[in-house]
């Protein structure tokens, strides 16, 4: 069977969902799902989520994987929303027990919560292989951007990246988020790059320049060609000062403060107070 992938692009956050299948009636995964937030009034709500729930009833498809390539800083999570209605394992890379390490200091969250990752349902490891039906899956572990970040390879043709890259005329991730690094980002996308050049790669996000519309799926050849910041012939050193002297310009994502509390518990929310409301924090001079 071959792989079909149906994408759902998220304006407000500029992030893509997919759902990776092999045709109607088959088992599926769903990779980066959003959980509509207003940061203003710090209501949630699950448009963007029924989207994808309404296509997987439509085709008739078996979720049996929730997959997260990282505890992301600009949208959260509708992962445990989608397994109520859906089924399926929430999974993620196993070094998120070191973000949730760094955040749980930073948030100075409730002594209760554990930093062993068993908010998820499976913490894959590098190279670690698993199938999503008759589809063969393979992680790749891709930090950098964060120490939690991982690739799913399908079928050795199709690669799911994260925040790792973005389309070649945006480039490459961020590293300034805690525990981030460039030197790490670098041999990150050259493992990806590595991949046979035919190699069909899907963006997390896409912010594209005035001339063109948002798009998210290009090839490792355009990637090692065209790549603004990582085409063949670039060094380590020159992408990491670039990476460093444009990370310092860069603003906060909006969406940092509650995204993280609620992504490194696996999109669950934090636990009620007394009075039954669930609160977020918001540490003062602390990223």
């Amino acid at each position: 069977m071959s792989t079909k992938v149906q994408s759902f692009f998220d304006t407000a956050t500029s992030t893509v969902t997919y759902v990776i299948h092999a045709g109607s009636g088959t088992s599926c995964a769903i990779v980066d799902s959003v959980l509509d937030y207003d940061f203003r009034s710090g209501r949630t709500s699950t448009t963007s989520a029924d989207a994808v729930i309404a296509f997987i009833k439509q085709e008739k498809l078996n979720v049996e994987w929730l997959l997260e390539t990282h505890a992301h800083a600009d949208h959260v999570s509708a992962a445990p929303y989608l397994q109520e209605h859906l089924g399926g394992v929430i999974g993620i890379g196993e070094h998120i027990r070191e973000v949730q390490g760094v955040f749980k200091r930073i948030f100075n969250l409730e002594p209760e919560f554990a930093l062993n990752g068993s908010q998820f349902g499976h913490l894959f490891t590098d190279g670690e292989r698993f199938r999503i039906g008759d589809l063969n899956v393979r992680a790749m572990h891709v930090p950098g951007h964060t120490p939690a970040d991982i690739a799913y390879i399908i079928d050795e043709a199709h690669a799911f990246v994260g925040d790792t890259l973005f389309m070649p005329d945006v480039g490459s991730a961020r590293c300034d988020f805690p525990g981030g690094n460039a030197h790490t980002l670098y041999h990150s996308t050259r493992r990806l790059l590595s991949l046979p050049p035919e190699t069909v790669l899907y963006m997390c996000h896409d912010y594209p320049p005035a001339n063109r519309e948002a798009s998210w799926v290009t090839t490792v050849a355009e990637q090692r060609a065209g790549n603004i910041d990582l085409h063949d012939g670039v060094s380590e050193d020159e992408v990491v000062d670039m990476r460093t002297r444009r990370d310092s310009t860069l603003a906060m994502p909006n969406l940092i403060l509650p995204s993280i509390q609620i992504n490194i518990r696996a999109g669950h929310l934090p636990p009620a107070d007394d009075n039954g409301t669930r609160y977020l924090k918001i540490p003062l001079n602390a990223l």
